[in-house]
């Protein structure tokens, strides 16, 4: 029997509803600070390439701290890790609110970044160990589902908190929110992994062509999707017309009911096509982000406000088939004393160089035009679904698990389960 047609358990049941609420409050904590970009530039008379640059920042220092934690985290306790997390980007959160200089902030939110990499490569190890390969993607998907609704959810607050309080208690707030599901993930079991002899040494995994293929691919996502998140706001407020609750409320509503959505079906049929062959989840990943740019193009290029957030739903529901079938992808290549590290190289690389994105763009609309900018990132998210649809070549060629590491004991493929 296979084993997608076994019932979920409890356990698995509570491991990605804590998890999930986890990944909740980390983004709506990121994405809190997007509407209150105006007011911070404001207060403080910061230029684009200013306020791009503190987003630029904290994906820095979450890509360093990622690879850090993810070694840990095939070698420590999970729950530990992550629960350390929580507690520290609400305290970065909290010194945000705090912030009456540029320097002070600019330390803060980078800060905000060694949290959230603590946290994002030891829960999704936890997941992929606690789940069979069959029902990676869609595990993965309803955790990635939370940072979505996160997202979403922190996008409007802060937009209609900004009418009412100033941008220092909004992030006072997101700072005490914070702090409560670090309690729950220690009430959860660390699912089982293999003895620490199989941890497999960081260079071994960067040997293997297939993972630094998709390295490139997420580096072209990452830089895209940030910079799209981070002024797409700002975009919809000063050039087409939306006012800032309208645009907040509006991008918000978009995009929860779009990647939720989108990321549930990606999942599901990521899953499905990965039991025809052993790039499916690769095909699913590649199409729809490849479907997901005209539809950018379409929303950047509209006057009227209707067909802007029409484009930017059909975008966002491709958009987000990525997050579930990326970190299932990753995870089957890999040995499971290597599911930490191997998220930890991968938030790295493209976290560091994809970061550079809304700084980028930033520059861009600092010294031409922000429409300029956020066109060449659509250009940049066709490279990287290109980029996936290349990955297929090496599994083909060398197989799903990469003979280099045989000897680390990678777990047995689906078909081999008992």
């Amino acid at each position: 029997m296979s084993s997608s047609s076994i019932p979920l358990s409890r356990y698995q049941y509570r491991l990605l509803a804590v998890l999930a609420l986890v990944n909740f409050v980390n983004f709506a904590d990121r994405q809190v600070f997007v509407p209150l970009l105006p007011l911070i530039r404001a207060q403080l008379g910061l230029s684009d390439t200013q306020l791009g640059s503190l987003q630029t920042w904290l994906l820095a220092v979450l890509a360093i701290a990622s690879l850090g934690f993810g070694l840990i985290a095939d070698r420590l306790n999970r729950r530990a890790v992550i629960a350390f997390g929580v507690i520290f980007w609400s305290l970065a959160t909290l010194a945000s609110g705090m912030a009456t200089t540029f320097t002070f902030l600019l330390v803060s939110r980078a800060l905000v970044g060694v949290g959230e990499g603590a946290y994002a490569p030891a829960a999704q190890s936890m997941i992929s160990g606690a789940f069979p390969q069959e029902r990676r993607a869609f595990a993965q998907a309803i955790f990635a589902t939370g940072m979505l609704l996160g997202g979403a959810s922190g996008l409007a607050l802060g937009g209609i908190l900004s009418e009412h309080y100033s941008w220092q208690h909004i992030f006072y707030l997101a700072a005490v929110a914070g702090l409560l599901p670090g309690l729950a993930v220690l009430t959860i079991e660390d699912p089982p992994r293999g003895p620490r002899t199989e941890v497999v040494p960081f260079f071994k995994l960067l040997s293997v062509p297939a993972f630094v293929a998709m390295l490139a691919a997420g580096t072209c996502i990452t830089f895209s999707s940030v910079s799209l998140l981070t002024w797409g706001l700002d975009f919809a407020v000063n050039y087409k017309d939306f006012s800032l609750r309208e645009a907040a409320v509006s991008l918000a509503a978009i995009a929860l009911i779009s990647s939720v959505l989108g990321v549930l079906t990606g999942g599901y049929v990521a899953d499905r096509l990965q039991r025809r062959s052993s790039h499916g989840r690769l095909l699913a990943i590649g199409g729809a982000l490849l479907a997901a740019t005209p539809f950018l193009l379409f929303a950047i290029i509209s006057e009227d406000k209707w067909a802007v957030l029409i484009g930017l739903f059909a975008a966002g529901y491709f958009m987000s088939w990525y997050h579930g079938p990326v970190t299932a992808v990753i995870h089957d290549m890999m040995p499971r004393r290597a599911h930490g590290t191997s998220v930890g190289i991968y938030m790295l690389v493209t976290q560091a160089v994809g970061g550079l994105g809304p700084q980028i763009i930033g520059k861009i609309s600092d010294v031409r035009d922000l429409q300029v900018g956020l066109e060449i990132s659509v250009g940049v998210l066709v490279c990287g679904g290109l980029l996936m649809l290349l990955v297929i070549h090496f599994i083909r060629r060398d197989g799903l698990r990469h003979p280099v590491l045989d000897c680390f004991q990678a777990e047995a493929l689906p078909e081999q389960l008992p």
